[in-house]
C-alpha cells in the first residue's frame, strides 16, 4: 500500500490557499519527497506527514517554486537529531545549485548524497527512472515502481521438502545451504506479481517520450499550469501544459488515473476547468493541498 500526499499544488508563487510544489510518497515506513517549494514544512505540519523518515528527495528542476523550501527543511531535519543519510536526486546542475542554497546551513548531523541526472536507480523494493523534459531549465520526470514480492506458497515449499525452519528466510530472498543442498527463494515462492507504478511529470511541454515513460501507471501526476487551451500561447512560451494537453498524455499512456497539480496563480478554482481534461481522459482528479491518495496492490 502506497500513500501519496500533495503538500503544495501551486506554481510560480504561493497563494493563501495553495503552497508551492511538493509531495510525499510513503511506503513501508519510508518517505520520498518530490520537490520542496516554499511552504513545504508548514504543509507537512498541517497534514501531519512527518519528515524524519524521508530517505530520498527528488527535485524535478531548480526553479525557486520547486526548491526554495529545501534549506529550511534540511535544517529542521538536522535539529531532530537524525543521523541517517539523505539522498537528493536532481537534474543536471543540481550540485552547483545545492552548494549555493546550503552554504548558510549550520552543521548537519547527517550526510547528503547528491545524484545528478541518474536515469535508473534500484533498491530491494523500489525502482526509480527519470526522463528529460522540455522546460526553461533542465528538468526531470520521475517514474517510481514499487515492487511486490511473489506470494509465499507453503504447498510448494512442502513439495520441495524445504524444512519449515527456513521458510521465512527464503521468503525474504535469502539463499541457504543445508546438508549439501542449495535452497533458493523460487522453491517456496509463486510467480512475480505486478507492483505499483506512479509517475510525476512537471514542468514541461508535452514531449514524445512521455506516453511510453508513463505507460500503464496506476497514478499519473501531471502539471496543469493552465486550465484552458485558450492559454496555449502562454503554455508554449513558458514551457508548461494545459489541462487538455495533460489529459492527452494520460490517454496515450493508458494510465489508470490522472492527478492534476501545479496550478497557475491565475487559476482560483481549478475545478471549474476540470471538464477540459475529462472530455479527453475521464478519470481525472484535481489536486489540492493536503490531498492524500492510497493505492493498494491489486491481485
Amino acid at each position: 500500500m502506497i500513500d501519496i500526499t500533495l503538500l503544495g499544488t501551486g506554481g510560480g508563487m504561493p497563494m493563501p490557499n495553495r503552497f508551492l510544489s511538493s509531495m510525499t510518497i510513503n511506503y513501508q515506513g519510508e518517505k520520498l519527497l518530490i520537490d520542496c517549494g516554499e511552504g513545504t514544512q508548514v504543509a507537512m505540519r498541517m497534514v501531519k506527514t512527518g519528515f524524519k523518515a524521508i530517505s530520498t528527495i527528488c527535485i524535478t528542476h531548480v526553479h525557486g517554486d520547486h526548491i526554495f523550501g529545501l534549506p529550511g527543511l534540511l535544517s529542521t531535519i538536522g535539529n531532530s537529531n537524525r543521523t541517517e543519510p539523505i539522498t537528493i536526486i536532481g537534474p543536471k546542475g543540481i550540485w552547483k545549485v545545492l552548494e549555493g542554497l546550503l552554504v548558510s546551513l549550520p552543521y548537519l548531523p547527517y550526510e547528503i548524497n547528491i545524484l545528478e541526472a541518474p536515469t535508473y536507480l534500484k533498491s530491494d523494493n523500489l525502482e526509480i527512472r527519470t526522463t528529460e523534459l522540455d522546460h526553461s531549465a533542465p528538468c526531470l520526470g520521475y517514474s517510481f515502481y514499487f515492487k511486490r514480492a511473489p506470494k509465499f506458497m507453503p504447498e510448494k515449499a512442502e513439495a520441495n521438502n524445504i524444512p519449515k525452519l527456513f521458510w521465512n528466510k527464503l521468503q525474504k530472498g535469502e539463499v541457504i545451504e543445508h546438508k549439501g543442498r542449495i535452497l533458493t527463494p523460487d522453491m517456496v515462492l509463486g510467480q512475480d506479481r505486478r507492483g505499483i507504478k506512479i509517475c510525476i511529470i512537471t514542468d514541461t511541454r508535452p514531449v514524445d517520450t512521455i506516453p511510453e515513460f508513463i505507460s500503464d501507471s496506476d497514478l499519473f501526476i501531471c502539471e496543469g499550469t493552465y486550465g484552458s487551451n485558450e492559454d496555449i500561447e502562454k503554455a508554449i512560451k513558458n514551457k508548461h501544459m494545459t489541462f487538455q494537453e495533460a489529459s492527452e498524455l494520460a490517454k496515450k499512456g493508458h494510465v489508470k488515473e490522472l492527478l492534476l497539480t501545479h496550478f497557475s496563480p491565475a487559476i482560483e478554482d481549478p475545478e471549474l476547468c476540470l471538464q477540459n481534461a475529462t472530455n479527453i481522459f475521464g478519470n481525472t482528479v484535481i489536486g489540492y493541498d493536503g490531498l492524500t491518495k492510497t493505492i493498494s496492490y491489486s491481485e
